[in-house]
């Protein structure tokens, strides 16, 4: 018993070389005729996957030989040396994976064919190019436009810099477009308060466009392609100008500018996403569209703390709807900043006076002093801080309001009495 146990444990220890093939067994009839027909199975997948390569390629290659224009640009899958290698097929995929998707290339992410500018920075790779692009609304499908750049090759020469860009663009005009930066751009800051002029003499400085095109185009505003794109200039009167809706902020601009509209179109979007015609109705003021927008403009020159903004434009409130009339003789603004800016000149756009006095002495519709009511427009672009105050003033029963000379910042008075008392405080 024992002899066996050991017998046994022996065998089990050993390994299994009885059960190898030796060449002997393979060649035994009995054998033969089966390794045989794994032999010829084996060839025959063989066959059937090198008959399959020849029928696709050959079918793509008559593919894109009957391509219509607008895949003219796609590789050619017979390129390069046809060996079957993983670079190749890689390429054959996605040429074909692109044929079948090529009706697509053709159609534009949206219908709005404004220009809009679109930055790639030094060393961006296609794909986050591909998602930004879809991401601003100009591809619809990000992954088809990276793979139409990698078919074509076109990622490989996308410059980095500035591009004019718009929804209606096909793929292939967005990929070509993208081969060639269109402009160098330099940043202007616009600060609140300006007047148009203003705008144009720092334009002009930072060799953006020269100020009489771009005070045309301001002035005219319907003349523009781009005037109907927004709903809150479609109110404007016949002959009103764009002056106070070229929103102050830091901009990056295209340095010398082919049209005007590309400028002012970065001003307007920037009310319409900051303001916008939302933000001209509603509020405690009473005003809207464009009159909130002239008033704002004077809040804007008259108030430099930001806390006095909805004071200075309640006391003008006042006096546009009759609390002030008996202090001061009517619904008159008696805005300084109106006359101010219907006597500016070039080299001294906010003119001052020596005397109060000679305020009056000014002739001009803009002349709140002599005209009552609002003047017949903005007289400067007003910042968002200011446009609030107008919309939404402080209450109060404020007639009058005066300078201190401390930063900037005002006293109020109620009554005449008041007013001239300060004057004799302040020095005035």
């Amino acid at each position: 018993m024992r002899t066996d146990a050991r017998t046994n444990l022996f065998r089990h220890a050993q390994p299994h070389t009885r059960h190898r093939p030796k060449l002997g067994d393979l060649l035994r009839p009995e054998n033969l005729l089966g390794n045989l027909l794994r032999l010829a199975f084996l060839l025959m997948v063989v066959g059937v996957l090198a008959g399959s390569w020849l029928v696709a390629s050959a079918h793509l290659t008559e593919q894109f030989l009957g391509a219509p224009k607008a895949a003219a640009g796609l590789i050619d899958p017979d390129a390069g040396s046809g060996a079957l290698t993983p670079d190749n097929i890689e390429q054959q995929i996605l040429a074909f994976s692109l044929r079948l998707r090529e009706q697509e290339l053709n159609i534009p992410a949206g219908d709005n064919p404004r220009p809009r500018p679109f930055v790639i920075n030094p060393g961006e790779p296609a794909r986050f190019i591909a998602a930004r692009l879809a991401a601003e609304g100009l591809v619809r499908d990000a992954d088809l436009f990276n793979l139409y750049l990698r078919v074509t090759g076109l990622e490989r020469r996308i410059e980095a810099g500035n591009f004019m860009l718009a929804e209606t663009m096909t793929i292939p005009e967005l990929a070509t477009a993208l081969q060639t930066a269109l402009f160098e751009e330099v940043l202007v800051t616009i600060p609140e308060g300006f007047r148009a002029e203003e705008i144009a003499e720092r334009l002009a400085e930072n060799n953006v466009m020269e100020p009489d095109r771009f005070l045309a185009a301001v002035r005219q505003p319907r003349s523009l392609g781009i005037f109907d794109d927004y709903d809150f200039l479609q109110d404007l009167p016949p002959d009103a100008g764009l002056e106070g809706y070229l929103f102050p902020d830091t901009y990056r601009f295209p340095v010398f500018a082919a049209q005007p509209e590309i400028v002012l179109a970065s001003f307007l979007d920037n009310f319409e996403n900051k303001v916008g015609r939302d933000g001209l109705v509603g509020g405690g003021s009473g005003l809207s569209g464009r009159n909130l927008i002239t008033l704002a403009s004077i809040v804007e020159r008259e108030a430099v703390q930001a806390d006095e903004r909805p004071l200075i434009a309640g006391v003008y409130l006042n006096r546009l709807n009759g609390a002030c009339v008996v202090e001061v003789g009517g619904n008159y603004l008696q805005a300084d900043p109106t006359v101010q800016y219907a006597r500016g000149t070039v080299g001294n756009w906010w003119w001052k006076p020596q005397r109060i006095e000679e305020y009056v002495t000014v002739t001009s519709p803009y002349n709140t002093y002599l005209n009552p009511g609002l003047p017949p427009g903005p007289i400067s672009s007003p910042g968002l801080s200011a446009i609030e105050a107008t919309r939404n003033p402080a209450a109060s029963d404020y007639c009058f309001f005066l300078a201190t000379g401390d930063e900037g910042r005002h006293v109020f008075a109620r009554t005449l009495a008041e007013h001239e008392q300060n004057l004799r405080i302040y020095g005035y």
